[in-house]
């Protein structure tokens, strides 16, 4: 019995560390009925990189953005002061659910963007672009810093 137990014990720590060797800290993989969008991003996971974000960014690639990840769900709030460029932010549940999409936020805008409580994650991409894709809430991100539950992929 023990031997039993330690041989699954050991295919699913391989099965795990497989599935996170797939994955890339600069990648983000979008999926929804849209279908499939990988972006490179910067991540931002502490408080003084998250307070930095995407400011005086003056560009940025078409396929490109930024991931901020939290410590715990929380209500996530953003502003664009001092953001050059026009962004979408994606507000994620613990799981990678997007729950909300603010499309379009001007640049050096200091009005409050509200994503709601249960945020863990957001990602900026460039403005416009969830629209053109079709990416929606209710859609998914997968990340290295996400996989919890029983989504084990960044696929």
């Amino acid at each position: 019995m023990y031997l039993k137990t330690f041989i699954l014990t050991l295919g699913l720590l391989g099965a795990t560390a497989t599935a996170q060797a797939s994955c890339v800290d600069d990648k983000i993989t979008v999926t929804g009925a849209f279908g499939r969008a990988v972006f490179t991003v910067d991540v931002a996971d502490d408080n003084q990189e998250r307070a930095q974000g995407l400011m005086n960014v003056p560009d940025m690639a078409l396929l490109s953005g930024m991931l901020f990840v939290y410590d715990a769900p929380q209500r996530a709030t953003f502003w664009m002061r001092n953001t050059l460029i026009g962004l979408d932010m994606l507000f994620a549940a613990p799981d990678g659910m997007i729950l909300k999409i603010h499309p379009d936020a001007i640049p050096h805008d200091e009005t409050v963007i509200d994503g709601g409580d249960g945020v863990q994650y957001v990602l900026e991409i460039n403005a416009g672009l969830a629209a053109r894709l079709g990416i929606d809430a209710g859609d998914s991100l997968h990340h290295p810093a996400i996989l919890s539950g029983t989504d084990k992929s960044c696929e």
